[in-house]
């Protein structure tokens, strides 16, 4: 089994679920008390916020690729960005760390091509919905993407960063993001990405008749292909 660095604190909450969720998934591979090998580095979000704020994205590959060398160097063989927005510099953070970085677009391109859509919905931070970093991953594979408008990609923003990964859950912003999904299904959206790790716990399969593509668990799947390949 591989060692897997987990890169998380982006937020707390949801590199719980990248935890258990790899964790099951190696044991229900192999079976008995088998389970993920691997460390964490969790960041204080705080941190990773203000840089965001300033748009200083080499403070945080810095602060990242810091991580990313101390788990190399005590035997990590692959890095796991647990967020979305961090694969932003996720190519700059693999150049700097010399260790494959799993990347969540990739692989959630990937898990959409093999569902049969073509046209997609984007939730999640305003970096991830507006900039190519992870829209480039399906347009390369010809999956035309769709974003919520101005208005509705800053109020997602502002949850994620205020009520998510703070582990605060409200039923009106519940049936904010159930509205954006009506209307990008509206516009031809085939399927949804939840491209942010916080927003499954918000919104799941249960919510909406339309197919949801989860990034944490899309992602913490890739990790186990990884860890066992």
């Amino acid at each position: 089994m591989k060692i897997l660095g987990l890169i998380g604190g982006i937020s707390w909450v949801s590199t719980i679920d990248y935890y258990k969720l790899i964790n099951q998934g190696i044991n229900e591979r192999l079976g008995g008390l088998e389970f993920a090998e691997c460390m964490i580095y969790s960041f204080n979000y705080g941190d990773i916020k203000r840089n965001n704020d300033s748009e200083n994205w080499d403070s945080t590959l810095a602060m990242l690729t810091k991580a990313g060398l101390g788990m190399k160097a005590a035997g990590a063989e692959a890095i796991v960005l647990c967020a979305n927005t961090m694969h932003l510099i996720a190519d700059r953070l693999e150049q700097n760390v010399q260790l494959p970085v799993i990347h969540i677009a990739a692989v959630t391109a990937e898990a959409i091509k093999k569902a049969g859509l073509s046209k997609v919905g984007l939730l999640g931070t305003k970096f991830t919905m507006e900039r190519d970093f992870f829209r480039h991953k399906l347009t390369e594979r010809n999956i035309e993407v769709l974003i919520p408008g101005d208005t509705e990609r800053d109020h997602i923003h502002y949850t994620i960063f205020e009520e998510l990964g703070r582990n605060v859950i409200k039923p009106e912003t519940k049936q904010f993001y159930l509205d954006v999904i009506d209307e990008l299904v509206a516009k031809g959206a085939e399927g949804i990405i939840l491209g942010c790790t916080e927003i499954p716990l918000l919104i799941s399969p249960d919510d909406v008749s339309t197919p949801l593509f989860d990034t944490t668990l899309i992602h913490s799947a890739a990790a186990v292909e990884f860890a066992l390949g």
